[in-house]
């Protein structure tokens, strides 16, 4: 049935068209923006996933800047570590010279105060951005990363870098809580004395028959024949121990005694006796003990510390000699070896009379400073509190003095340690920069990778849009031919009333 009022071909054709026209809308905009989903009203949920991913991309992007701050950063602490250690190892080799005594110390001084003076000044120029890696003991945090949950939560990641103190100054010594070695309730050397006498062991001989005496010091044998009776036996072995030039090792009679002396100041001299003859011996200690074997202790004193114990930042040890303090104040991440060497460095800095000092390790572990005096005997006593500021990395170099045996032999152990601590700094620094590299290339190819992923969900396929745009430009025009054929349906019925 045909109708002048309803004309149902045009509605049709006007439908298509406007569908035509919309597709056709869509695809022009997928051209000209590149995206399939432009809006969330293209696809809501792909376009709120794609909105969360660009907010992680612009955050990367962030952290990749906040990567390259901190390389540059530690680029420079790792530069000036690795330049001390060059100047460190300049200073040793005019402290080796200085070992000879025919060499003119005062200018040799006057060098390792240049160097000494240089030093201090790489360690205040290397900064980056105000930041000196070299200078105090907070550590800093670089921003690394931001992880997402599953639950959307987002945390931040840093990669922490330590300090490196290579500053030359004492510290604090705190007012906090008495420390112990560290090992639990022991409690540290009490008042004592260091004595310039050497140490002392006691030898009894029993002469019954002819026979011989033998006692050996330290590797040394020294033997006689028994005399006429006891007396005469211990004053000839007295007699032929002294001659016997035992380095450090004396012997005398005290009180009917064959007492043995050692001065060695950091090493124990092992004592050995036997003797032929029936009835004769030679006995360690009180006559008829039954031992024929002792020790004479090393003269100097041993202050040890626990091999199991803690140490904190700001733990302060201090030994006093004669009424005068030398202090040690721990920095982050040390042990009681960095104690110690510290200790020995303020000890030798004071250049006492007399005293020298050494570090050693037991068998267990334990780390020990040994104080040696052979002048008249000093006071000595050794305490330790919590809550002070660090002592710097090169403490002790300013300190450093060849102008004296003493000091050229204190500073040729010293200044190993402090170029032990300027590598072990420069190494620390090199291993931070390393893994910030490794991180900043990750982020970056993990910040491609989300643009990539970000692209597949909303980037149009151009390819296929052009395609779609020909189909759907044809279709127009088709349309549009459509709806005039059925606009031109009632001028046809027009024709039946002629």
């Amino acid at each position: 049935m045909s109708s002048i009022l309803t004309n149902n071909g045009a509605m049709v054709a006007l439908q298509t068209l406007k569908s035509i026209n919309s597709d056709l809308l869509k695809t022009q905009s997928e051209i000209s923006t590149g995206k399939a989903v432009g809006s969330a009203k293209d696809n809501s949920a792909l376009w709120a996933i794609s909105k969360v991913m660009e907010s992680d991309v612009k955050g990367f992007k962030a952290i990749s800047e906040s990567l390259s701050l901190g390389e540059s950063t530690i680029a420079v602490a790792r530069t000036g570590a690795e330049t001390v250690t060059d100047l460190l190892t300049q200073i040793k080799g005019k402290v080796v010279s200085a070992q000879e005594e025919n060499v003119d110390r005062v200018k040799i001084q006057a060098d390792i105060d240049a160097l000494t003076a240089q030093i201090n000044s790489v360690v205040g120029a290397a900064q980056f951005n105000g930041l000196n890696m070299l200078q105090g003991t907070e550590d800093v945090n670089i921003l690394s990363s931001l992880d997402r949950q599953s639950d959307g939560t987002v945390a931040a990641n840093s990669i922490e870098v330590n300090r490196q103190s290579l500053e030359t100054d004492g510290g604090v010594f705190g007012a906090g809580t008495l420390l112990t070695d560290g090992s639990s309730g022991s409690a540290l050397l009490s008042d004592t004395t260091l004595t310039a006498t050497g140490n002392t062991l006691n030898i009894n001989a029993t002469r019954a028959a002819a026979g011989d005496f033998t006692v050996t010091l330290g590797g040394t044998a020294v033997t006689v024949a028994a005399g006429a009776d006891t007396a005469a036996t211990e004053t000839a072995l007295v007699a032929a121990i002294n001659a016997a030039g035992i380095e450090g090792v004396t012997a005398e009679i005290d009180s009917g005694n064959v007492v043995l002396t050692s001065t060695r100041a950091f090493e124990d001299v092992t004592v050995t006796t036997s003797a032929s003859g029936a009835g004769n011996a030679l006995e360690v200690g009180a006559a008829a003990s039954g031992v024929f074997a002792g020790e004479i202790a090393e003269r100097a004193e041993n202050i040890t510390f626990s091999q199991t114990g803690n140490v904190t930042e700001g733990d302060g040890y201090r030994i006093t000699i004669d009424s005068k303090s030398y202090d040690y104040i721990a920095g982050a991440d040390e042990n009681f070896e960095d104690v110690v060497r510290g200790l020995k460095t303020a000890v030798d800095a004071g250049q006492i009379e007399g005293v020298t000092t050494t570090v050693a390790q037991d068998d267990s572990g334990a780390w020990s400073i040994k104080i040696d005096n052979s002048e008249p005997d000093l006071s000595i006593s050794v305490t330790g509190r919590a809550g002070g500021e660090a002592s710097g990395g090169l403490f002790g170099l300013d300190n450093i003095d060849v102008s004296t045996n003493q000091g050229a032999d204190a500073a040729l152990a010293n200044v190993e340690t402090l170029i032990q601590n300027s590598i072990d700094a420069a190494a620390e620094f090199g291993s931070a920069q390393g893994r910030i590299e490794i991180q900043a290339d990750f982020i970056s190819k993990l910040t491609d990778s989300l643009k990539s992923g970000i692209g597949t969900l909303v980037d149009a396929n151009m390819e296929e849009a052009s395609a779609r745009l020909q189909a759907l430009q044809v279709q127009q025009q088709l349309g549009v031919q459509a709806l005039s054929i059925a606009n031109q349906a009632p001028q046809n019925i027009l024709s039946l009333f002629r």
